[in-house]
């Protein structure tokens, strides 16, 4: 039989290793209701196996705390996600606020409903992440919590929201990357990410179109994979699309850096130069792409910063529920590298 360990007890409850961690080593940072949670899911689950009645704190100790959740539709977040989830718990700890993790399908199918801890009255907010199926989307903000969205599919229209929003600008910033490029004397300029997936990935498009509009130049709708990529083949459908090009681009402007990684995994292994024969664009700066890492001229999302926002912005959706909803945008840094020749 499996022993059981920290994360298995944390999986369970749906919280942090670091919780359970610091209740059994009586840490600062956590309630006394959850610590009398960990210790009570411990024992149940075989972990501890002595009588733990004297490691609960007493009821005259226990704090005053909420939960909140942050609601994900893909358990196999990346790095990036992972950092912004991490930053988010540390704030809202400070508050005495616990986070638990919500998971939703990719897509809404059938009669599918909400997992009931989100409309049971447990949750005292909801913070939303990489959830881009406009039905889930729907579904979500039907919930009568105060809830932060950090972006949105580009079919939901702000103005039904019943939460804030919180956006990466893109527009501005990949117009300025794609004229950088434009600069260096290349004007057959590709883009390349599916610009149905999120509202983010749609205004960064039109930033690359804003630039070429601004040099009066022509898109070839031949050099660009704007349509909707399937999440689980991205590497599939992108070297398919690049293998069927006629010719090359001077340049491809990337959405982000995860669909850089593929377009220079690509152009490696055919034979092309980076940035000898074609100049390339990411965006977001995440460094868990290794052939990509170093070299990328990007726009740096500071994830921990991020996760702060989100976190204040849904402390103050829960202290004013009542105030206007708002969108904010949330800048990014440029860094220029190897991949556009600097």
């Amino acid at each position: 039989m499996k022993k059981t360990t920290m994360q298995d007890i944390a999986d369970a409850i749906g919280i942090f290793r670091i919780s359970v961690w610091k209740a059994f080593h009586d840490y600062p940072g956590i309630s006394a209701r959850l610590k009398e949670e960990i210790f009570l899911k411990a024992k149940e689950m075989g972990y501890l196996k002595n009588n733990i009645t004297s490691m609960l704190p007493p009821d005259q100790e226990k704090e005053a705390e909420q939960t909140v959740s942050v609601i994900v539709s893909r358990p196999d977040s990346s790095k990036f996600w992972m950092d912004i989830i991490h930053q988010i718990a540390k704030e809202l700890n400070k508050y005495n606020i616990n986070l638990m993790y919500t998971y939703v399908p990719t897509q809404r199918k059938g009669s599918y409903q909400l997992p009931a801890i989100l409309t049971s009255g447990q949750i005292a907010g909801a913070i939303v992440l990489n959830v881009n199926d406009p039905e889930m989307t729907k579904l979500i903000n039907q919930l009568k919590i105060p809830l932060v969205f950090l972006d949105i599919p580009p079919q939901t229209k702000t103005e039904n929201l019943k939460g804030d929003l919180v956006l990466i600008e893109g527009r501005s910033a990949t117009q300025r990357l794609t004229a950088h490029i434009l600069a260096k004397g290349r004007s057959r300029i590709g883009f390349i990410g599916d610009i149905h997936y999120a509202q983010t990935n749609f205004e960064r498009y039109h930033g690359y179109l804003d630039a070429m509009a601004d040099c009066s130049l022509k898109v070839d709708p031949a050099i660009c994979l704007t349509d909707p990529i399937n999440i689980y083949h991205y590497e599939e459908e992108i070297h398919t699309f690049l293998k069927g090009l006629k010719s090359m681009p001077e340049a491809f402007v990337c959405v982000s850096d995860f669909v850089a990684q593929y377009v220079e995994s690509y152009l490696s292994a055919n034979g092309y130069s980076i940035p000898g024969d074609i100049l390339m664009t990411g965006f977001d700066g995440r460094k868990e792409y290794s052939n990509v890492a170093d070299m990328l001229t990007t726009a740096l999302v500071q994830t921990d910063n991020l996760g702060k926002r989100l976190a204040a912005q849904l402390l103050f959706r829960m202290k004013y529920p009542t105030s206007a909803y708002a969108v904010t945008y949330v800048l990014s840094e440029l860094i220029f590298k190897a991949s556009t020749g600097d």
